[in-house]
């Protein structure tokens, strides 16, 4: 209805859509630099946050907007200033952005007055004194009369009224057949014309037209209801109240406090009150309590990811996808991302060409910037992986596509990277991306220090990276022993060539060079000014300490290549589209075990080298296990943070749990998923939680403490492929996990307190529930070896009952035929055939 309707706004406003929600007369803006110098309106300068109003002439305005046209900033509310009706607009400095923007635009005479000279406040006096509250006195909401504004009208207007005359039938009948006998005979219908009919289904063309519009009238009237709910924080907006407490006088307090119904409480009731407190915990959070014990068995509805911040760069970003993400390991809000060219195979050797022009980076993404990265570092190629080093964040080690692996050293820009997580540098009430669109900065090109021989590395795609920890390095023998410095110096990368690289970073050894060697490296080439000298030892003849090679999966996969005529790829990845589906991949753990994926194969080796009886080379030992699990590429493999045996592989559409030293399988393998998995990985904080990325954009959140059978959540985050996982542990309130896509948007999902804060005896379940899964395993094992040994008895018992039958036969047919030999003899003697003599021999020759 239109019981009542808004007040109406000035011509030319209705529909402008830059005006702020709730205050019509307001319209936010953005001076850039030279608009400031224009009007003289610069800030901290010509205007302040004491002094925030500017009057602007209408005429120079209209004569900007003349002059620069689209470019200028008064363009967006053109229209507003053209129907002003006075002379003069004013301009705020909005330095809280209240309304969005740096300013604001005062559209009405009457709101400009308002602020240029705010109304006094009025005093009452004679009524209250100074410092004593007024007393409050609710007063009651009157109700007002209705007032028509024409709506019935309408209404009739647009109601539904038969228009069309009804058709009128009438039925009649003779009056002598009325009451008659009905006789009922049989007759065949095939001799009678038209004795039956038959009715056929067809279609009717009147139920196939497609309503496209309907117009419809309706009387709306409201409903009344009171009704309370606890609600969740949906929208949460900045707001300030304003109040004084009310509080009883002095003489209310004397005669509360002198009350005989206060002795009796303190009396009767506080005493009682203190000696329980003695007995039992009064300040105990039993609510609270009851909330963590119900988090064990999933009774909490929180379970979610709540979006927190997105990044994106329209200009680098551009047809390109995130293979790689890394949270700084010590500065707050900082995180990194590789990218790559969402290219198949054939198009990226159609277009290598073109690739040598187009930039390979990673960046740098503050959140106090979510629009400008911080940071690009330039790649010699695309990166598929990287990772910070653990005794030095300033050093990065990425694998690229061409299989080489490059270095970064980022020292010179770590102040800025402090800087950028709090927005210094600035206004304190300017936000820094709008700091730096006004002031045009571009971000820091940072080229790579040193990057491996080509020679000598990777000859496919490097899919993972792992730095050793600082205590410990491995030798060309592949013996590990104790690292003395306490840094990390080696690093050990996989690649699609069944080849694991070990790598040091340290310079080589001095020896003896011959001239042609001395005279290469007086030759070479120096590096630029603008790169630091860390790893120039490095540049372009870093060779591997130690190479491990799984010959039998190297000759599946070229007898693979082979079948297919060359035109596939390493490991079978479908069509070669470069994405994080890396494979394979690696786990390294202390003992010399590592865990390598290669197309749905997980191989559990070591990689401690082995000399050949014969030739005394060193070359890998054999696989200790085998398994093929997965239905599709392996993406990830990844160790528990809490069990340092149990083991999450994923990969095609199922994923798999393993506890290192059980032999015969995975503990739990989950059922085939209805989209593909690409990526997944544990909890930080939960030691039952993990995350699996799908190709639909699409998250599933496994509880095993919950289900674990299906996922106990699943929640969509992007419209396409999930690509990357990785979540970031800042405080012990809040936990972020960063998810990317294959359109290379970052997200920033921050986790809820289910998710990320476990039950009291949560690490005791979960190990329990392996424990048993483990337990479960072995009888089915057993089970099986049983019903083997079984089946073998029931087959040999077959086998002597077949020898004993044929035993039986024999027998009995020897006795028939003496049988028949008695008949016989009886016969021919009967006959007087056979006298005593012959009888005899007769017996003898049979």
């Amino acid at each position: 209805g239109r019981s009542s309707s808004p007040a109406p706004c000035p011509k030319g406003r209705k529909k402008f859509a830059t005006s702020f929600l709730g205050h019509p007369e307001i319209f936010p803006m953005v001076f850039t630099e030279k608009t400031q110098e224009i009007f003289n309106c610069r800030v901290n300068e010509d205007i302040t946050e004491e002094n925030p109003f500017k009057l602007l002439k209408k005429e120079d305005i209209i004569q900007d907007m003349k002059t620069r046209a689209a470019i200028s900033d008064f363009h967006p509310v053109k229209k507003v200033v053209l129907e002003y009706p006075g002379e003069e607009l004013l301009i705020v400095l909005d330095t809280e952005f209240k309304y969005g923007q740096n300013f604001y635009l005062v559209a009405t005479e009457e709101a400009k007055e308002n602020l240029l000279n705010p109304p006094e406040p009025v005093e009452e006096g004679g009524e209250t004194k100074e410092g004593t509250p007024e007393e409050f006195v609710y007063k009651p909401p009157v109700p007002k009369p209705w007032v028509s504004l024409g709506s019935e009208k309408e209404v009739e207007e647009e109601s539904v009224k038969e228009t069309v005359t009804k058709i009128k039938y009438e039925i009649s009948r003779l009056r002598r057949q009325f009451g008659a006998a009905v006789t009922f005979t049989d007759r065949n219908a095939s001799n009678v014309k038209d004795g039956y009919i038959e009715c056929t289904s067809y279609q009717d063309k009147n139920f196939s037209i497609k309503q496209l519009e309907r117009d419809v009238g309706a009387q709306f009237v409201p409903k009344v209801r009171e009704t309370s709910t606890q609600t969740k924080w949906t929208y949460p907006r900045n707001a300030t109240t304003q109040y004084f407490p009310r509080e009883f006088s002095n003489e209310e307090k004397e005669q509360c406090l002198s009350s005989d119904d206060l002795k009796e409480f303190i009396t009767s009731v506080v005493e009682i009150a203190l000696q329980q407190n003695e007995i039992m915990n009064a300040f105990f959070d039993d609510w609270k309590a009851l909330a963590e014990d119900e988090s064990s068995f999933g009774g909490k509805s929180d379970a979610y990811l709540k979006e927190y911040q997105s990044f994106t760069d329209l200009h680098s970003l551009k047809n390109r996808t995130v293979t790689c993400i890394g949270w700084h390991p010590t500065i707050y809000g900082i995180i990194a991302v590789s990218v790559t060219e969402r290219l198949t195979y054939e198009d990226r050797v159609n277009l290598s060409g073109k690739l040598l022009l187009w930039k390979s980076l990673i960046l740098f993404w503050s959140f106090s910037d979510p629009i400008h990265p911080q940071l690009l570092l330039e790649c010699p190629e695309d990166i598929f992986c990287f990772q910070f080093c653990p005794s030095d964040p300033n050093i990065i080690a990425g694998g690229c596509i061409n299989g080489q692996v490059a270095l970064w050293d980022i020292s010179e820009y770590e102040e800025k990277l402090q800087n950028a997580k709090t927005g210094a540098g600035g206004s304190k009430n300017t936000p820094s991306f709008i700091q730096a669109q006004q002031s045009g900065k571009e971000p820091h090109f940072v080229r790579y220090c040193a990057v491996s021989s080509i020679e000598y590395g990777h000859k496919a795609v490097v899919t993972d990276i792992h730095w050793l920890p600082d205590y410990f390095e491995v030798n060309k023998m592949g013996l590990t022993f104790e690292n003395r410095a306490g840094v990390c110096v080696q690093l050990v990368t996989c690649s699609a060539d069944c080849l694991i690289l070990f790598w040091d970073i340290r310079a080589p050894k001095l020896n003896v060079q011959a001239s042609s060697e001395k005279t290469k490296e007086e030759k070479a080439i120096e590096a630029p000014p603008d790169v630091p000298t860390t790893f120039t030892h490095l540049d372009l003849s870093w060779r591997p300490l130690m190479k491990v090679l799984y010959t039998d999966i190297l000759w599946r996969n070229e007898a693979r290549l082979q079948k297919n005529g060359g035109s596939g790829s390493w490991v079978g990845a479908p069509e070669m589209q470069f994405n994080p589906l890396h494979n394979p991949l690696l786990d390294l753990y202390l003992n010399s075990s590592v865990i390598v994926c290669f197309d749905g194969e997980l191989i559990y080796s070591d990689w401690k080298m082995e000399r050949e009886s014969d030739t005394g080379r060193l070359i890998s030992q054999k696989p200790a296990n085998k398994y093929t699990i997965h239905d599709g590429i392996v993406n990830t493999i990844q160790r528990s943070p809490f069990f340092k045996d149990i083991i999450l592989s994923i990969g095609g559409w199922n994923f798999a749990i393993w506890k290192e030293g059980v032999t015969s399988g995975p503990i739990l393998q989950s059922c085939c998923s209805p989209k593909r998995y690409t990526v997944g990985h544990w909890s930080l904080s939960r030691a039952g939680v993990f995350f699996i990325g799908r190709e639909d954009g699409n998250i599933d959140i496994w509880d095993l403490l919950e289900k674990t059978h299906e996922p106990s959540q699943t929640q969509n985050i992007s419209i396409s492929m999930i690509t990357c996982i990785k979540p970031w542990i800042v405080s012990s309130k809040q936990h972020f996990l960063a998810i990317s896509d294959d359109l290379g948007t970052l997200h920033i999902l921050e986790i809820s307190w289910t998710l990320s804060h476990p039950s009291s005896n949560e690490r005791a379940s979960v190990l329990h529930y392996f424990e048993r899964e483990v337990k479960h395993l072995d009888y089915f094992q057993q089970r099986q070896e049983f019903r083997a040994r079984e089946r073998k008895e029931i087959e040999l018992e077959k086998q002597r009952n077949k020898t004993k039958s044929k035993e039986q036969m024999e027998e009995q047919m020897n006795m028939d035929y003496l049988e028949f030999l008695e008949v016989e003899k009886k016969i021919l003697i009967d006959l007087g055939l056979l006298r005593e003599p012959e009888r005899h021999s007769y017996m003898a020759g049979s």
